[in-house]
């Protein structure tokens, strides 16, 4: 790999589905990229590609002047930066942090500002939509919150990634946007799977449906892409359910703070609870429809 358009190498933490996906992409790209991962096995499909592993955070941050997080939760990301080794005791100013996992607005908020007291380090929230699928193809839509100059950066890495990029304001910006991408998003899914169970139990070919609508007030993009997957209970993964949940938990709290009702929405966190409690939490979004699998068990996938 050499270095592209004066970006240099890039330094990737987590790459799990959304992770490799984004690394995968940034390789085929040509960018040289620096990895981190606690689960070893997930390195080495992307180290046979020609990616580089990272011994150490201090390691990574040393070979890196860009590095882009794509983690779990708030808790984690303030392990990988403020943690024992973490990242922050390596970092310094000159220095971008991406992060493009799904988090708090106000953890996000925090742990910039004390990236910069601590360090100088500058930090932009950058959380996606679009899966892992998008990704591979360099057309997610990402959210962006941070000084201007700051997310003009980022924009030169995350430009191969990503068709739609917006910049909605300072840091956790970003964040509070993607919560509101995720009330339409789970909204929409549990539409298209009960839509689905109708058609099915209608007769209709719910793999036409689709086709149908296009055009029409009801498509959508969750719609062309996942009543035939529903239909056939294909559950390759795109993303799971249970970070679907941690989202929709996200949002409860948040809007619980601003007392922002949502009714819907919390109906919504109800079921996907129901199937994390099921034991689904870590299937595919597909998997929606095993919550109308009740008195069919000879269509349970």
């Amino acid at each position: 790999m050499v270095d592209k358009a004066g970006i240099g190498r890039v330094g990737i933490v987590g790459v799990g589905v959304m992770g490799s996906a984004i690394a995968g992409r940034l390789l085929d790209e040509g960018i040289a990229l620096v990895l981190r991962d606690r689960d070893a096995r997930k390195l080495a499909p992307l180290a046979a590609r020609g990616a580089s592993v990272a011994a150490s955070s201090q390691a990574l941050m040393e070979a890196c002047d860009t590095i882009v997080l794509s983690l779990n939760t708030a808790e984690i990301v303030e392990a990988v930066l403020f943690g024992a080794e973490g990242l922050a005791g390596f970092a310094g100013p000159g220095k971008l942090l991406i992060d493009m996992s799904s988090i708090d607005p106000k953890a996000t908020a925090a742990m910039a500002a004390r990236l910069r007291a601590q360090t100088g380090m500058a930090w932009v929230d950058a959380p996606l939509s679009g899966g892992a699928p998008a990704a591979a193809q360099g057309r997610l839509t990402l959210m962006m919150g941070g000084a201007e100059a700051d997310v003009e950066r980022a924009r030169a890495v995350l430009g191969f990634v990503a068709a739609n990029m917006s910049h909605m304001g300072p840091v956790g910006a970003g964040q509070t946007t993607k919560l509101i991408n995720q009330v339409l998003c789970a909204c929409t899914f549990m539409a298209v799977a009960e839509a689905t169970r109708l058609a099915l139990d209608a007769g209709v070919d719910a793999a036409k449906i689709p086709a149908a609508l296009a055009g029409g007030r009801a498509d959508s993009r969750i719609l062309q892409e996942f009543m035939g997957k529903m239909a056939r209970r294909d559950l390759t993964p795109t993303g799971r359910i249970d970070n679907m949940l941690k989202d929709l938990e996200a949002v409860q709290a948040f809007a619980m703070a601003l007392r922002t009702p949502m009714p819907v929405t919390s109906l919504i966190a109800d079921l996907h609870r129901m199937m994390v409690a099921a034991g689904i939490g870590a299937e595919d979004s597909a998997a929606y429809m095993k919550l109308f699998d009740f008195g069919r068990p000879h269509e349970a996938a």
